[in-house]
């Protein structure tokens, strides 16, 4: 299937060829064409729509189990996570990395972080 933004773009308001650009925001990257007289922007709407299902997960608080396994504890991560991380084709490795950051709060990573090999 051919991608809609493969194609040629004008610019509704003044009618110029629009440029394609990666715009990022909260660390999220969109496709998008921007036109370069009146700065008119046009996002990809795929980007949106999986931007505004990562803003829904991520307001969405889960209820897991933490388990005694040998002599560590296991939290289960839900489904729905995993599943929007791979469709947004993020590096997932075997090993994540965890860090206590605060009284109650622990974070973990997948993949790859900025620049890292």
């Amino acid at each position: 299937m051919t991608d809609i933004f493969d194609s040629t773009i004008l610019c509704k308001k003044c009618d110029a060829k629009m440029e394609k650009a990666n715009l990022s925001k909260k660390g999220f990257v969109f496709r998008a064409v921007i036109c370069p007289r009146c700065h008119e922007k046009i996002l990809h709407p795929l980007d949106e729509q999986n931007y505004n299902k990562f803003i829904s997960l991520k307001n969405k608080e889960f209820s897991v189990k933490m388990r005694l396994v040998g002599n560590s504890y296991a939290v289960s991560i839900p489904r729905e996570i995993v599943s929007f991380m791979e469709n947004q084709h993020s590096v997932m490795d075997e090993m994540v990395k965890l860090c206590f950051e605060e009284i109650g709060r622990v974070s973990l990573n997948f993949g790859k972080e900025n620049g890292e090999e």
